[in-house]
């Protein structure tokens, strides 16, 4: 979420962006849990966060579809981590984004993952080798881990320095923080 202002970020700061893996429901089985499931205990009602989720979106400007499964998203991680390391990467996250909330896909699953990472011309075959062999897997160890020394508990957050911002912020706010960090401004 929050591409729209990511975009406006990079076109305006002279930054790098780097995207951190969070484990966001890492109890979740591969199968998946319903919304009921999921919320289960939690005094949340699972419509009314569909819905709020659902304005969230569409005030980016973002596709959403009735989402009614929720889905382990660690192999997507790794399948992520290493997109960032080929050309054109940035796709690959914008790509499961839309396989997760519109497609309502599951992630969990290794041939989903490759039809995603096909859809952004990725090589499937080394897609599959890097999924099989779980390559990535101490990366996203890495990122998990230092979440939750920065003790974050939720996405999206966005940390510049020792400085963050959680949630779904104004563009005016993210600017706010690059600046406050001394991030530069692009000539335009």
């Amino acid at each position: 979420m929050c591409t729209v202002r990511v975009a406006k970020i990079r076109r305006e700061f002279d930054v790098d962006i780097d995207y951190r893996h969070f484990p966001l429901h890492p109890e979740t089985p591969q199968a998946g849990l319903t919304l009921a499931e999921l919320f289960a205990g939690r005094n949340i009602d699972p419509a009314a966060a569909q819905s709020q989720l659902a304005h969230l979106m569409a005030q980016e400007g973002l596709p959403f579809g009735n989402r009614t499964m929720t889905y382990n998203s660690r192999l997507a991680q790794e399948l992520g981590k290493w997109a960032e390391t080929q050309s054109g990467h940035q796709s690959i996250h914008d790509a499961l984004f839309e396989a997760y909330f519109v497609d309502n896909l599951n992630l969990a699953e290794v041939e989903n993952l490759i039809a995603v990472a096909e859809r952004v011309g990725l090589c499937v075959t080394e897609a599959k080798r890097v999924l099989d062999s779980r390559q990535q897997q101490s990366a996203v160890d890495a990122d998990w881990d230092r979440s939750r020394q920065l003790g974050i508990t939720s996405v999206p957050t966005f940390v510049v320095g020792d400085r963050g911002l959680v949630g779904a912020q104004p563009y005016e706010q993210l600017a706010a923080l690059l600046t406050a960090a001394g991030a530069p401004r692009r000539d335009t």
